[in-house]
């Protein structure tokens, strides 16, 4: 078993929250309500901006050049990608980039990205990448997951293009290749000894994670 399954494995309750969490069964049907799916793309560009921090203090923590390799990759990945691709939808809304970057942040999304930095802070290059985990992989295999619904990509699913994103194959080649590489730091830097203390940064992850969708799952349900 690879370290990454390990860590699912350690994880399950969180990890089933937060991938299997209502607001994504949502999206594959095009039942959620756009306020919910607005108030999310609104706080996940303001999440992108601290990912993209967590991503520059990889290089930072990078002992090895090829480290560093990576962690540019990534945050190019969500500078020149990701955070385009909301744009893009929040367009529709009349929202510019500038509106968003302005906008409020949730306490949901303050506690998730500190504690992703702090982690890093604290910790070295392997645990930083545990806590990016949740993120970069696991939208990698909600995406998979909801693609496979009969309504996923009907064109009358409003949620069909953030699908397509993240299902299709240059963000599958991201998550992979993340899960690579934490799988090879692993190796290289994980004892015995320093398991349970990444698979506790892990499972807190991943429970932010939920929050994420809960908090979003939210703001749908006050305006109905």
């Amino acid at each position: 078993m690879s370290f990454f399954e390990r860590l699912k494995t350690a994880a399950a309750v969180e990890w089933r929250a937060y991938t299997e969490h209502p607001f994504t069964n949502g999206l594959a049907d095009g039942s959620l309500p756009e306020a919910a799916f607005r108030h999310y793309l609104v706080q996940d560009y303001l999440f992108l901006i601290e990912f993209a921090r967590a991503y520059a203090l990889a290089v930072y923590k990078s002992p090895r050049l090829a480290d560093m390799h990576e962690a540019a990759a990534g945050l190019s990945a969500i500078l020149d990608v990701e955070m385009n691709l909301h744009v893009k939808l929040c367009a529709d809304w009349g929202l510019s980039p500038a509106d968003l970057e302005q906008a409020p942040p949730a306490a949901e999304m303050l506690a998730y990205t500190r504690y992703v930095l702090d982690a890093g802070m604290r910790g070295d290059l392997l645990a930083l990448k545990v806590a990016l985990a949740p993120c970069v992989i696991g939208y990698a295999e909600i995406a998979t997951r909801l693609a496979s619904r009969p309504n996923a990509n009907a064109a009358t699913n409003a949620y069909r293009v953030w699908i397509a994103e993240y299902a299709g194959v240059p963000y599958q080649e991201v998550a992979a290749k993340a899960r690579a590489h934490l799988d090879h730091l692993a190796d290289l830097y994980a004892t015995p000894a320093r398991e349970a203390e990444l698979i506790a940064i892990f499972k807190e992850a991943t429970r932010l994670e939920a929050d994420f969708w809960a908090m979003s799952w939210r703001a749908g349900q006050r305006v109905q």
